[in-house]
């Protein structure tokens, strides 16, 4: 005889109590209500002893959906995708020990690029802390050098402040992942529940306000200047002021670039922008940074893959104002003249509003000449590319393709780390914010997928393209069995040269060629490795195929495609400036080798 529902649910609300009629719960249970409090409607992660207790919490309730990834590493990529294309904190939970030093990867990589995440780690109870206990490691001491912060709660009474605590410090300031270590014991023992509204903590008040005084004297330096450039960064994205910025810009008229973490903060098809600006920047955009004479720089920090040789970036004088939410990035590589501490947003709309008051306008005529020496340098066409005979698919070809099919479409791009990414960043045109998904300052291969699968469950009705390599892939590949479990159509575009592709650029650039453990020998078949996870698989061999294969992906709504382009292994990403040198010293093409 069957079982009805009706009988099922009978018993399951006799076995398990609603916590609502329950005043005091579990730590584990604290949890869960914690994470409802803050909205999360998705955690990733991988259970393991130490965690037990909060799987079967998450079990017992039905608003927050708990993905099973196949690494923790990609459970905490694709939390940090999902912060990245949504402005949410994401969410990750692992188990103790190897679940903690398997998502330090993740964790760092969202540290790096400062993208508001918790990431909840299970640990060994209590009293067996620091006696060596199976599956123990020491998560704050490994962490701490790559959190915004973490806690090692020891007290079941601490843990819902404390992950109010961890979701404030996340998403305020200068976000970044925060890790609440919880031992076991914590998460059985029981007390009364009670989440706080609010939070205050004396040792962090970050600024929001710029100060008024400072943004004067910006207006004014902004309004002299003769040859002006707006530099935005990845902190414009963050704060949500991509509006402010194009206001600002469209207001001024003044030529604007963004770094690699800005992309698509200000449109790619407005003629203002000169492309992304550093080692793989157009020759507009880093001409125009080392010989502008007044610079704004926005949510940026300067870093070296941005200006190069410190020193050649400073032998020309010029003012600089930087906005930022960090003090500690301010003057950190380049001494500023203006500095102003405060969220991008907030600053930039009073910067608007003091312009709108004060009537002031720029220096048409000087501006008019600056924009004539910038279109003088767009004239090199830098981002030119040879098809070659046309037998071998260019990878170029493949963005650009891309990049025209879905102009219209609501469509993100993720990318893993190499030549790969920066052919994305350059060919394909960034219109709208936080379209652009990829690892910035650690520069982590593997991140692709799971940065998909994370933005199509957030985002089920866009489309989500991921750009690879066929060395980069390999490593969270596994996540296709995710993509198959919780209905995550992503189309991989992998760019297969049969090398690591910027290593071996590298090698031929500063090495003589000496391709040292940079050649792919035994790679798998893709087409049958995706079909055997339950997906479909595509090989593109020649340049005419390039785009009936992406139409074909795009068809195919439903379904998870792995596209294989076989690509010219000898193309290199020019323009390049190599280490050691300033910003303008680039090498355009394999004739400057």
């Amino acid at each position: 005889m069957e079982i009805t529902k009706a009988e099922i649910a009978s018993a399951a609300a006799v076995s398990q109590p609603s916590l609502d009629k329950n005043p005091d719960l579990m730590g584990a249970e604290i949890l869960v209500r914690s994470l409802q409090n803050e909205n999360v409607q998705h955690v990733w992660g991988y259970p393991g002893g130490a965690v037990l207790y909060i799987y079967d919490a998450l079990y017992k309730q039905d608003t927050i959906q708990h993905v099973l990834v196949r690494h923790e590493q990609a459970a905490v990529h694709a939390a940090d995708g999902y912060a990245r294309a949504t402005g949410e904190v994401g969410v990750a939970l692992v188990t103790s020990g190897p679940g903690v030093t398997n998502a330090v990867t993740g964790i760092a990589t969202a540290y790096m690029d400062s993208i508001p995440m918790v990431i909840i780690t299970g640990q060994v109870p209590t009293h067996a802390i620091g006696l060596d206990a199976f599956q123990e490691c020491d998560t704050v001491g490994i962490t701490r050098p790559i959190v915004k912060h973490n806690f090692l709660v020891k007290d079941v009474r601490d843990l819902a402040l404390t992950i109010k605590k961890a979701f404030h410090i996340a998403r305020s300031g200068r976000p970044g992942p925060v890790v609440v270590d919880i031992p076991k014991d914590v998460s059985f023992k029981k007390c009364a529940f009670h989440y706080p509204e609010t939070v205050e903590m004396r040792s962090y008040n970050p600024v929001r306000k710029g100060h008024s005084g400072q943004i004067r004297k910006a207006l004014q330096l902004l309004m002299t200047a003769k040859r002006p450039y707006i530099y935005t960064g990845g902190g414009v994205l963050l704060s949500n002021a991509s509006q402010e910025l194009r206001t600002l810009v469209d207001m001024l008229g003044y030529p604007c670039t963004n770094t690699l973490m800005g992309l698509g903060a200000y449109p790619a098809s407005d003629p203002k922008f000169l492309g992304m600006l550093g080692m793989h920047g157009t020759v507009e955009a880093n001409n125009a940074m080392q010989n502008c004479d007044v610079l704004l720089a926005v949510g940026a920090r300067f870093d070296d893959r941005v200006i190069g040789n410190p020193k050649h970036f400073a032998q020309n004088e010029r003012k600089i104002i930087h906005i930022d939410i960090d003090p500690s990035s301010i003057s950190k590589r380049v001494k500023v003249d203006i500095p102003i501490v405060g969220d991008v947003k907030d600053v930039l709309v009073e910067l608007i509003a003091m312009i709108k008051e004060s009537g002031l306008k720029p220096d048409t005529h000087a501006l008019g000449g600056w924009w004539d020496t910038i279109d003088g340098w767009r004239k090199r066409d830098c981002m030119k590319y040879s098809m070659g005979d046309g037998s071998v698919i260019k990878p170029q070809y493949v963005i650009e393709t891309l990049s025209n099919m879905t102009r219209d479409a609501d469509a993100y791009i993720t990318s893993d780390v190499g030549q790969h990414q920066m052919w994305a960043a350059q060919y394909y045109k960034f219109n709208e914010p936080r379209r652009w998904i990829n690892s910035g300052g650690l520069g982590t291969m593997g991140v692709g997928i799971p940065y998909a699968m994370g933005i199509k469950l957030a985002k089920p009705d866009s489309e989500v393209f991921c750009v690879t390599g066929e060395g980069s892939v390999q490593m969270c590949i596994q996540e296709l069995s995710t993509c198959l479990q919780y209905n995550t159509p992503i189309k991989v575009v992998a760019l297969n040269n049969r090398y690591l592709g910027m290593v071996r650029q590298w090698q031929e650039v500063e090495y003589a060629g000496r391709y040292s453990s940079s050649y792919m020998d035994a790679l798998p078949d893709f087409v049958k490795l995706a079909e055997a996870y339950g997906h479909v698989g595509m090989l593109i061999e020649r340049p005419e195929d390039v785009e009936p294969a992406l139409r074909e992906a795009r068809r195919l709504k439903d379904r998870t495609v792995f596209m294989d382009f076989r690509t010219d292994p000898t193309e290199n990403v020019f323009p390049m400036v190599q280490a050691g040198k300033g910003i303008t010293e680039m090498l355009l093409g394999s004739e400057d080798l």
